[in-house]
This record gives C-alpha cells, structure tokens and sequence, in this order.
C-alpha cells in the first residue's frame, strides 16, 4: 500500500506542468479528458492497456516526432477515419499554454512532418516552435540498449539533449541532412561537375562543424553537471558516467578555430568525391560521430556493464541533465517521461530515483505494471490506473 506521508506541492519548485490533456481517436483512444496537478503522475495497469499511449500523446507537446518516432499517421486510431488530435493546457514559466496537434484524415502514409500544430489557436509552421516553449526528457525500454547499439542510437541521445538548450540546433542538423542526401543523390547519378558540389559542400561545412561545436558543448556541459552531482550526492546509487565524444571535426575543434576547421572540411569533401562516390555516400562528417559513456565508479566501457547497470547509468545521465536544464532555465524544471522506469532498477534506486524526482521539481509521468513498485512514492504522486483505455485516479496527492 502507498504511505500516507503528506504531499508537498511541487507547485513551488517547478513551474511546468501538463494541466490537462484530451485525446480525440489517438492510438487506442476514442475520446478521453483528464486533469492533473504539479506533481508526478503514475500510470499503472496490464501491459497494452494504453500507459505508453498517453505517454507518447504527452511527449508530442514538445519539438519533434515524439517518444517512439513513429509516422504520424500511425498514431490515428485503428476503426477511425484516419485522424487524430492531442490537446494540452500547460502550466509554463510565461503563464498557461494551450498547445494542440494533430493530423488531418486523407494525410499521406509516409507523413513524419506534416502534423498540425496550434499554440493559443494559432496555426503554426511545424512543431520546431515548440523547443522555445516546452522542456521534457524522457526513459523508454527501446533505449535499454543505447551503450550497445548503433552510433546513431546515441547520436540522437545527445542531439535531443542539446534541443532542450539549442532550439535552432534542429534547424542545422535538417540543412546538414538535406545537403548531404542531395550531394549523395549527385554522386549516385554520376554528376561530376564541381559547380553543382561546391554549395552543398560548403553547406556541410559550415553546419556539420556547428553541429560538432555543439555536441562537444552539451558533452562537457552534462560532464560538469555529472561532476557536481557526484560531489553533492557521493552515495547516489545511480553511478557517475564518464562521457566523451568522438569524431574528426570534434577533435580539430580543441585545438583549431572553427573557421578554418570549416574550410579544411569543405576541402576534404572535394578531395574525396570519387571515394564517396565509390561507397555511395558521404563518408567523413559529423553523421559519424559518437558519444561515448563508461561506468565511472568501475572506470569500464558502458557496453560491457551489466543490464541494470546500464539502465542506472542512463537514469543518472537523465537526472544529470535535468538539473542542468533546471539551472539555465531559471529554476524551471523540465517534464520527465519515464516508461516502465522500475524495470531493471531494485527498491533502493527506485526509492532514490522518486526522492530525485521531487526534490527536482518535476511532473515526471512513469508507467508500470506493478503498483507496488511505486510504493516508495507514497502521497507525493497521483496515481492512475489505466485498463482498456479508461483511465482512473486511485490515489491523489494531497
């Protein structure tokens, strides 16, 4: 049973929270409207019961394609015509936000960019506007496998980090991506004019080393914040991680001007278009670069630590960058989106990871089966029970 410790209000630690949220034909949803106060909210109940689908509705009130990264279009509901629509009053450090998004019937299978996004009413261009507004983190199982996964895995870890504090660095990387599929679509038709190479080059340059300059702030950034942590909290059970980046235009950024890094890419793009054209893509820049994590207290590769540890280092590194996020937003704590967060973590992490989340600020929303494992919580959170698509309030924080 939860413990009948009082709850005290996060109202005065955080000032952004999802206030209400209604669902029209999302995922497994017909039609649902629910409120909710400042402090965390647990999701409790079988598994397909719709936990992670009004998790994922929640996460597409911030920039991009939400949690899980599917189309747009796959997240209408199955028997519908098609359509689908999230709407949200968010308690922010300006004062409530209205935001809603959707897709409209009829929209393309392929749509990942085209959903309608509203703030106050407004009609906006795309969900970009969103990173000004709205700061959320979040914990899912498919991230389980971050440190022994693809680089690309990890690329994006660190590039939704970085948004919580650069909302034009989506900009860069979409004019990055967009120069490099165009000089790869050259290289393929066997174009071998330098005319039509020498400004998609330049474009690569000039925004793949802002893209390096970036990731290499936001790593020593997160390592500063690591390092405080581990001072101020030397018995954290979540381990300290070691982070580090890899990549050329990282490594010449420490010790040469970008500028000059910039023309010296640009360079090396020309030089090499016969070898990217033989491998059919572009080959050097910073679509290779990695970030690479270790187990501090254990000074071992985070590939080689076992499943829990893995899971503590990634929940640290979250909480980690929560704090930092709080600090340059003026006390404001970001959203957190923690998915079946008790799995792999035993009672004592678990407990230190709620305490973690009040003592933050944070409107955390976490989802399990079991509703014991969120016992440590007591009336510090509401907590919901979700089965077939109903949602009900069982126990209130007071």
């Amino acid at each position: 049973m939860l413990r009948p410790e009082p709850y005290i209000s996060a109202a005065t630690a955080t000032s952004l929270w999802v206030e209400t949220l209604r669902l029209g034909n999302f995922r497994n949803y017909a039609n649902i409207a629910l409120k909710f106060g400042p402090e965390p909210v647990v999701l409790v109940g079988p598994n397909g019961a719709g936990k992670t689908n009004l998790m994922e509705a929640v996460s597409l009130l911030a920039a991009g394609q939400g949690l899980r990264r599917a189309p747009f279009t796959e997240l209408a509901r199955a028997g519908g015509n098609g359509d689908w629509a999230v709407a949200a009053r968010l308690q922010t450090p300006a004062g409530p936000l209205d935001i809603g998004t959707g897709l409209q019937a009829g929209s393309a299978p392929s749509t990942r960019a085209g959903r309608i996004v509203k703030v106050n009413g407004e009609l906006q261009g795309g969900s970009g506007v969103l990173a000004d507004m709205i700061e959320m983190l979040w914990v899912t199982p498919s991230m389980d496998g971050l440190f022994t996964g693809s680089g690309s895995d990890r690329r994006r870890f660190l590039d939704r980090l970085i948004l919580a504090f650069d909302p034009g660095y989506r900009t860069r990387l979409g004019h990055f991506e967009r120069a490099m599929t165009q000089r790869n679509r050259l290289l393929s038709d066997n174009v071998r004019a330098p005319a039509q190479f020498e400004g998609l080059e330049r474009i690569l340059a000039e925004t793949g080393v802002a893209i390096a300059a970036a990731r290499a702030e936001a790593v020593a950034q997160l390592s500063a914040t690591i390092r405080a942590r581990r001072r101020r909290l030397p018995n954290n059970p979540f381990p300290w991680a070691m982070l580090d980046i890899t990549g050329d235009l990282e490594e010449q950024l420490q010790q040469t001007p970008a500028v000059d890094v910039e023309e010296h890419y640009a360079k090396s793009l020309a030089i090499h278009r016969e070898r990217d054209r033989a491998a059919g893509r572009t080959i050097d820049g910073p679509h290779r670069s990695d970030i690479v994590v270790a187990h501090g207290p254990k000074a071992m590769p985070a590939k080689l630590c076992s499943t829990g540890e893995q899971k503590a280092l990634l929940v640290g590194m979250i909480l980690a960058h929560a704090e930092l996020i709080k600090q340059r937003r003026g006390g404001a704590a970001p959203i957190l989106l923690l998915d079946e967060i008790a799995a792999h973590l035993d009672p004592v992490r678990r407990a230190s990871l709620f305490d973690e989340i009040i003592s933050l600020g944070s409107q955390a929303w976490m989802t399990g089966t079991d509703h014991e494992a969120f016992a440590a919580l007591g009336r510090r959170a509401s907590v919901y029970r979700v089965e077939s698509a109903s949602v009900l309030r069982l126990s209130p924080a007071s």
